[in-house]
């Protein structure tokens, strides 16, 4: 600010009167200050102004690599969070980098609030630092723990899209967990009620796994090796998400199995990969942008109204239904 002052003749007091867009200059004053500034590449730090006010007008958000409906909610964090004249700072979960460590780089950055995508901490440490921040967690319910809860009806998404196979013909469902992720146990849990609800418990298998394309590819590979051992295919698999469906296509596809004449797949999420094949993945979407506004509304909602109990938002999913769902093999012949 010196800087500027020093070049365009006027005193540092006058830049910080027209920085802060307040009268007292005059208007070619204020459009020489202003030039010189973008000259000599002047930004005013609004961080470190809003810090000098006690706050940071910053949301924190943890995220883990490679979780493309993580993505998916960050674009819809963006817009949310401005509109209330939020800034928003990203912290990732990775390989050699834990959920503690993504969450600490951002209360050290002074982000105001938290929200935790998909989070898969011990329920200890959230209800914790629950207590020490606002926090907010999309995807994953814990019970007991401060903080507000943003997720879909897991069990209602997983009914739809098992309602949608059996009404198809199929019997043969097999599921592919998604071990630990957000939403899971839920899952795992509504698939084996859909099964017994349709008369299928005799078929019901869960085949271990996590949200991964690995997890997927695997399960694929695991029912080949059977199916050449002379067990039958399943006739449709539910995957724990789209990024399990899409591991899974792999080995299918590159072994003859056409999707969905001899099986069909269903994932989870309607992530912005299940969009990006030749034919398009059947699976049950979440409403990013509503659970990133919710996110954003209930982080501010409390850092602006300390004395309010955190919330829990519970949205419907809805089946999409593509390409990769049809008819068991022995109908669609």
């Amino acid at each position: 600010m010196a800087d500027v002052a020093e070049r365009a003749g006027v005193s540092r007091a006058l830049v910080s009167i027209i920085f802060r867009n307040q009268p007292g200059a005059s208007e070619e004053t204020r459009e020489r200050v202003l030039r010189v500034a973008d000259e000599i590449g002047y930004r005013p730090d609004s961080a470190a102004r809003l810090l000098a006010r006690g706050r940071s007008r910053t949301l924190g958000v943890m995220f883990t690599v490679h979780q493309a409906f993580h993505a998916d909610l960050i674009e819809g964090i963006y817009p949310a969070a401005e509109r209330l004249g939020y800034d928003v700072l990203l912290s990732a979960a990775a390989q050699g980098r834990s959920e503690a460590k993504a969450v600490e780089a951002l209360l050290s950055h002074r982000c105001e609030a938290l929200i935790v995508l998909g989070s898969d901490a011990e329920a200890d440490y959230l209800d914790v630092l629950g207590h020490q921040a606002v926090v907010v967690s999309v995807g994953r319910r814990v019970p007991g723990a401060r903080m507000d809860f943003v997720h879909s009806a897991e069990g209602k998404g997983v009914r739809q899209a098992m309602d949608h196979l059996v009404e198809l013909g199929h019997r043969r469902i097999t599921h592919i967990d998604g071990g630990r992720g957000p939403g899971s146990p839920d899952r795992r849990r509504a698939y084996r009620a859909a099964m017994r609800r349709h008369g299928l418990e005799s078929e019901a298998r869960v085949i271990p796994g996590d949200h991964t394309e690995q997890s997927g590819i695997e399960a694929g590979r695991l029912l080949l090796a059977e199916r050449d051992r002379g067990q039958p295919l399943p006739t449709a698999v539910l995957a724990g998400n789209d990024r399990s469906a899409l591991g899974l296509l792999l080995p299918l596809t590159r072994a003859g199995v056409e999707v969905p004449r001899d099986l069909s797949v269903v994932g989870y999420d309607d992530s912005h990969l299940s969009h990006l094949m030749p034919v398009g993945l059947t699976t049950v979407r979440q409403d990013a942008v509503l659970m990133a506004e919710h996110a954003v509304e209930f982080a501010v909602r409390r850092l602006e109204h300390p004395e309010l109990e955190p919330q829990e938002a519970v949205l419907d999913p809805k089946l999409v239904v593509r390409g990769t769902s049809g008819p068991p093999p022995e109908q669609a012949s």
